[in-house]
């Protein structure tokens, strides 16, 4: 069929059939995909069999709660997030730290402290290095942000989620972090791990098709907020990870590789209130002021 054809054929189904009320916005963007779609099974000469087998894929992933996930392993949300730097750039918003993916695994509500929040419930406390993660929040002029918002969350050892594994205390791992009078925060947490799509999962099932793996580098996750700058959303992976620069996600960007050290000083220990060597990483974080003009960050997205 050509592609004037399809183009009429689509546009005779879902413009010309319309009777009520019509949302301009949904009706351009479905007609859009639609026709796209129909030009792609011409082009590539889908069997019906290969177009309900994709159907049967996508009911499959959205009943396993996948969606998110192959949004993240097909590049799409990465793909999102260069359209979005673009755009900052085409408006004049430079400078800051670098954005990257949110994923699915946020929950809102985490606990909330000023200046320090312990993480972790303890349960891997004897099997887990501790982790002391701190920065300061500043401005693109080097102005410091008291009582900025850090929502910070990152995986168990196993590479899984609180709230999503209801093995995990609530809210295990995630915090909500003000920083104090000086602009900064501090968590105590537990070393995170990389890890990889559910091996019997949608994601990697379609994965293994294009010959590619679903891992993760180790990472901790991102909300920073403050009133009259734009919302940043961002994570930091591990140096030294052997996925660093292999994400799964194509989340990892220049600036937001971060190095956990090792510190051993008894006196360093002490002062943390702890009684055996822990690891230490510095996570500066600087916010962009808001501006008219400027593209909006916040981003509306279901939520546990």
């Amino acid at each position: 069929m050509k592609y004037t054809d399809i183009e009429a054929l689509v546009k005779k189904m879902n413009i010309d059939t319309a009777k009520g009320a019509v949302d301009k916005r949904v009706q351009e963007i479905v007609v859009r995909l639609v026709t796209d779609l129909f030009k792609a099974i011409e082009d590539l000469d889908l069997t019906q069999s290969e177009v309900w087998k994709g159907l049967e894929y996508l009911t499959d992933a959205g009943q396993a709660n996948e969606l998110g996930l192959l949004a993240a392993g097909l590049g799409l949300e990465h793909f999102l997030d260069l359209r979005a730097d673009e755009a900052d750039a085409q408006a004049g918003v430079i400078g800051g730290t670098p954005r990257t993916i949110e994923g699915p695994l946020y929950v809102a509500g985490a606990p909330e402290t000023v200046g320090f929040a312990r993480m972790d419930d303890g349960s891997e406390s004897d099997t887990v290095d501790t982790l002391f993660v701190e920065g300061l929040v500043r401005d693109t002029e080097g102005n410091i942000i008291e009582g900025a918002k850090v929502e910070i969350w990152h995986a168990n050892s196993l590479g899984n989620y609180s709230f999503f594994d209801k093995s995990q205390s609530d809210f295990n791992l995630r915090r909500t972090i003000f920083t104090d009078t000086n602009g900064q925060y501090v968590a105590q947490t537990t070393m995170p791990v990389g890890y990889g799509c559910p091996p019997e999962g949608t994601t990697q099932a379609l994965l293994n098709k294009l010959g590619r793996h679903g891992n993760r580098p180790s990472h901790i996750h991102y909300f920073v907020s403050s009133p009259g700058y734009r919302k940043l959303t961002t994570q930091f992976n591990l140096e030294g990870d052997e996925y660093l620069w292999d994400d799964f996600a194509f989340a990892t960007r220049d600036g937001l590789v971060a190095t956990a050290v090792d510190v051993t000083d008894s006196t360093a220990i002490e002062t943390r209130g702890l009684n055996k060597p822990f690891k230490q990483i510095n996570f500066d974080v600087v916010l962009v002021k808001d501006t008219a003009n400027a593209p909006t960050t916040e981003i509306e997205r279901r939520r546990a």
